[in-house]
């Protein structure tokens, strides 16, 4: 099929993408088809390894290309911003208009580079990625490699391109994606510092940005379809707002999609029949990350599908107090992936988003065709896994007031795992006492994992508020959680646990808020101990 005569929308088009080397169409296989499956059985390109299959294990990270919008922007490297996902549960249509990097890739860049003669080029015929992986016997079983190599690659080239290295815990934060039953992670790290020693060897990224920037200019809103038996089921991919909201209200009943980081599960997991999907990954509007000005004095105003790595880091930078949920959000190919729009429309009660937006007071912004309409986002849930969501109607945004920043937040993340784990339960706390008094001015105590939805603790909150911020208080306030909640026992929890870890939360938020003697962050926070040091704002804003 030609792309040439696909001029409108309205024809079906080819998936169209760079990758090896040269651009690559695509047609003919169903749009749930993962860029995994794609590359093992199609491309041939076998060095991406199944684990998995959800997302988890980081075996299939490859590495995704696109043009930045501003080539000199802090994490932009040559023109393109590099991000990890899991190739297994991104569908091959979200490639359209990017490059797609994997294991193989790097043979290729290091050819590019060897100089005849060059001795020091000759004996380094791998990449100093994956030499630093031999050096520092960082394969046993060699399942894992080709993902974490993919991972460590992606550090190498952002910390390249600044002229910098990572600090050790730098890389743990960068690789708790990427899961190995071998080695102890140990001589990983040790390869993720020993490739900087190595002769450089960078991605030629020309070739790349003049192919994307090929397919741009010539490009138009996909509409890409293919047969599952009797049926054509399409992929429609707006450039615009407008767009979207007119193909939604059109069909309604479609498959929204954006990250596909819980999407992609529904289909090899639960092997899902999703019809015809929208996707809202080519929509910059839907990115949009601004400080709005409004008579309430201001507000952070996210959109939809921002992903929550860079919504995290926009939170971050105005509340540092959340930098601990951020690392600990899933990874970081999820979170490169993930929206924190779709991480609240999913409405799972145990999502880490929604409790630290609601304690910051977060309006949610919905829209069907040109209406737009907001509510207050604990009013958005109904129950499991209802919401107030209209037909035709979408998560626009989410907008989050400046004053409410302004109060003393807290959120914390309680799972088995430190790393890339789901939450047993999740809080978002915010506190404000009046100008100098110890008496609770406002309070947000907003909690995942503890009902069939995200919620607030109505109760406890009316505890406190007017109360003198004390032990006394404190300790009415956790006996009104009982009230507040009755939560269930699973695997990862059990009901008493989750209902006694809630209520020493809220006594953790009194120590390290209470006017005197307060504990600080070096006494509380895990980081305090470790060789670590956070992203900062202005790594990711």
């Amino acid at each position: 099929m030609s792309t040439e005569s696909s001029s409108s929308n309205s024809k079906i088009q080819p998936v169209r993408f760079f990758h090896r080397g040269k651009i690559v169409d695509v047609s003919g296989v169903h749009p749930t088809r993962s860029v995994l499956d794609w590359l093992r059985e199609d491309a041939r390109c076998t060095g991406t390894k199944e684990g998995c299959n959800e997302g988890d294990c980081g075996a299939c990270t490859v590495v995704i290309g696109e043009l930045a919008s501003d080539a000199d922007a802090p994490g932009a490297v040559g023109g393109l911003n590099l991000q990890t996902v899991n190739a297994c549960i991104q569908f091959l249509p979200t490639l359209h208009g990017k490059a797609l990097f994997t294991v193989e890739d790097l043979k290729g860049q290091c050819a590019s580079h060897g100089k005849a003669g060059d001795k020091k080029h000759a004996v380094h015929t791998l990449h100093p990625v994956q030499q630093a992986m031999v050096d520092c016997h960082g394969s046993q079983c060699g399942f894992c490699t080709p993902g974490f190599v993919m991972s460590l690659w992606s550090s190498y080239e952002h910390h390249q391109a600044e002229g910098t290295q990572p600090t050790r815990q730098q890389l743990a934060d960068e690789l708790s994606g990427n899961l190995c039953r071998c080695t102890g992670y140990r001589p990983i790290l040790d390869a993720g510092q020993r490739m900087f020693d190595l002769p450089s060897v960078r991605l030629d990224t020309q070739p790349v940005v003049a192919a994307l920037t090929a397919l741009q200019n010539g490009g138009h809103d996909l509409n890409y379809a293919a047969p599952l038996g009797a049926r054509m089921d399409h992929f429609h991919a707006p450039r615009t707002l407008a767009q979207l909201a007119a193909l939604r209200e059109q069909k309604p009943r479609a498959q929204l999609l954006a990250g596909s980081t819980d999407v992609g599960l529904w289909v090899n997991k639960q092997f899902r029949d999703l019809g015809d999907i929208i996707y809202v990954g080519d929509v910059a509007e839907m990115k949009t990350i601004e400080t709005r000005q409004n008579a309430d004095g201001g507000e952070l105003y996210i959109g939809a599908g921002a992903s929550l790595e860079s919504a995290f880091a926009a939170l971050v930078a105005r509340v540092p107090s959340l930098s601990d949920v951020w690392l600990r959000f899933a990874s970081p190919p999820i979170r490169h992936a993930g929206t924190m729009g779709g991480n609240v429309a999913n409405g799972s009660p145990i999502g880490d988003s929604p409790p630290v937006l609601m304690s910051l007071d977060t309006q949610i912004e919905l829209r069907r065709g040109d209406v737009v309409r907001r509510m207050p986002l604990p009013d958005f849930y109904i129950d499991y896994m209802k919401n107030q969501l209209q037909p035709g109607e979408f998560v626009q945004g989410l907008a989050i007031p400046l004053a409410a920043m302004r109060r003393q937040v807290r959120a914390y993340k309680i799972s088995k795992r430190f790393d890339c784990d789901i939450s047993a339960l999740c809080a978002g706390f915010a506190i404000e006492l009046e100008e100098g008094s110890d008496t609770v001015k406002a309070v947000r105590l907003a909690f995942g994992g503890m009902a069939a939805t995200v919620k607030r603790a109505a109760n406890a909150e009316a505890a406190l508020v007017g109360k003198p911020w004390t032990q006394a208080s404190v300790s009415t306030a956790k006996l009104a959680l009982a009230q507040d909640f009755k939560p269930l026992s699973d695997m990862r929890a059990s009901a008493d646990y989750r209902l006694q870890v809630a209520q020493n939360l809220i006594q953790r938020l009194w120590l390290e808020t209470r006017n005197e003697d307060a504990l600080s962050i070096e006494e509380t926070s895990v980081w305090s101990v470790m060789p670590h040091a956070p992203k900062t704002a202005a790594e990711g804003v």
